[in-house]
């Protein structure tokens, strides 16, 4: 990590629980927006073997709302 990237990260650790998810939110939405690097042959084999798990119904994903709000329960009573 650069010293940079290091110091941004610091002070993004400081910050409130709330405005911790607001910024982790925001980073991988503008992931979202731009094209993403091609995966190698062992990252493509784990989508499929999960996507297959979720097709099957052997997991059940969690929507991340409610995975939001289980991490800032933990977060508060911690």
């Amino acid at each position: 990590m650069s010293p940079s990237t290091e110091h941004v990260l610091h002070s993004a650790l400081e910050l409130p629980i709330d405005e911790q998810i607001e910024l982790v939110e925001a980073l991988v939405a503008s992931l979202d927006e731009k094209d993403p690097p091609p995966l190698d042959k062992q990252w493509l084999a784990e989508i499929q073997r999960r996507s297959e798990e979720i097709d099957s119904g052997k997991v059940k994903p969690i929507p991340w709302s409610v995975v939001r709000e289980e991490i800032r329960k933990r977060r508060s009573h911690g």
